[in-house]
């Protein structure tokens, strides 16, 4: 078997001949009919040249597509061809092509996508509330009947929300502590104000930094784990068995876990904070020479004491409002994994934003107590 080739001649009137002969075909693996396309390509602008395909052993329908392509898909004007190869040609030519429409920009398309994006979140809106209002409804059912309360699920979730974060959020408060106390000191000493250090570390850590750290912590932490929680369920027809079962979902799953998150939180709070405070003594001890117990004696002096109880009641609405928020994902979600990673992500990044959001409004609110 011979490859794939050609040659070039002209007669007494200088006109071209193209002689292709070997196996045009798949067959023959070292053909490259690329290769041999882009050489063939500038014959077909002279439309006196001739081709001749008498010689050629074999055609199959790629070396016939690849000449086709030469030709701009039609036959050459002058062009000598066996009968049977003229059947594959024909054959290739009667095959329908594909049309290219033109793509036409629509002005509309970010008017639309911007509606689509309203629409979706007012329809979440639309669900938290409804979770919401569900949540108060089964909360004044406890209430009334105490012994339906789930204490064991709210147990477990205290302790799984709780306890098992207590190592995380105290090593990464008392390392930013340390961070922003090395970071304020350098600057405080270069004024002279290095006793101030306090005053900046205590007012910032106890009323903005120990809560808001505390809730992005749980909301990455346990925010993501009631959601996938809830995902698994939804998955597994957990969730549709307990409605079979004539067992409210709310009561059951949605409340032990809103109310455990919201129950640790201030104390998970006062934690954070006090390990920050820590990490930023220890650097003020180590740049400024200030001393731990006058660090913490002087604390009180300049930090009023409401600066705690606004910061308990950050706590407190931070933890109702990551819970939540994990536990409305949760409930979305649909019985494949694409839709619990996405939901999983939403949760989180929705929970953060939702805690920033709640944390400006409760600056501006109280922003005449306690400073």
């Amino acid at each position: 078997m011979t490859i794939a080739s050609f040659r070039i001649t002209r007669d007494n009137q200088d006109r071209q001949h193209v002689h292709l002969s070997g196996q045009w075909s798949l067959r023959e693996p070292a053909n490259d009919f690329a290769k041999l396309k882009k050489s063939l390509q500038p014959f077909f602008a002279d439309a006196l040249t001739t081709w001749d395909l008498q010689e050629v052993e074999q055609l199959d329908a790629a070396g016939a597509s690849t000449l086709l392509s030469v030709w701009n898909n039609s036959l050459a004007s002058n062009i000598c061809i066996k009968p049977e190869h003229t059947a594959i040609f024909n054959m290739l030519l009667s095959l329908p092509r594909p049309t290219t429409k033109k793509i036409e920009r629509d002005w509309l398309l970010p008017l639309v996508a911007t509606g689509k994006g309203i629409l979706h979140l007012i329809h979440h809106f639309k669900e938290f509330a409804h979770l919401l209002f569900l949540l108060l409804i089964e909360i004044a059912y406890s209430i009334h009947h105490p012994r339906d309360f789930p204490l064991r699920e709210f147990s477990a979730n205290v302790f799984k929300s709780g306890v098992n974060a207590l190592p995380v959020t105290a090593l990464l408060g008392f390392m930013v502590g340390v961070v922003m106390g090395y970071l304020m000191s350098k600057q405080l000493h270069t004024f002279g104000a290095d006793i101030y250090i306090v005053n900046i570390l205590g007012l910032s850590i106890i009323r903005e930094l120990g809560p808001v750290l505390m809730a992005v912590l749980i909301a990455g932490r346990s925010g993501s784990a009631m959601t996938a929680q809830i995902g698994v369920m939804r998955v597994t027809d957990e969730i549709d068995a307990l409605t079979t079962m004539g067992i409210s979902r709310i009561l059951r799953v949605v409340l032990p876990k809103v109310l455990g998150l919201t129950f640790v939180a201030p104390l998970l709070v006062l934690w954070t904070s006090s390990w920050t405070l820590m990490g930023g003594a220890f650097a003020s001890n180590i740049e400024l020479g200030i001393s731990f117990r006058f660090f913490f004696d002087y604390l009180p002096l300049v930090v009023q004491p409401i600066n705690l109880s606004l910061s308990l009641i950050k706590g407190l609405m931070f933890g109702f409002v990551v819970a939540l928020v994990a536990c409305h994902f949760g409930l979305r979600i649909k019985p494949n994994t694409e839709s619990l990673s996405n939901s999983t992500t939403s949760s989180v990044v929705t929970a953060i934003s939702g805690v920033i959001l709640v944390n400006a409004w409760f600056a501006i609110a109280t922003r005449g107590i306690g400073v």
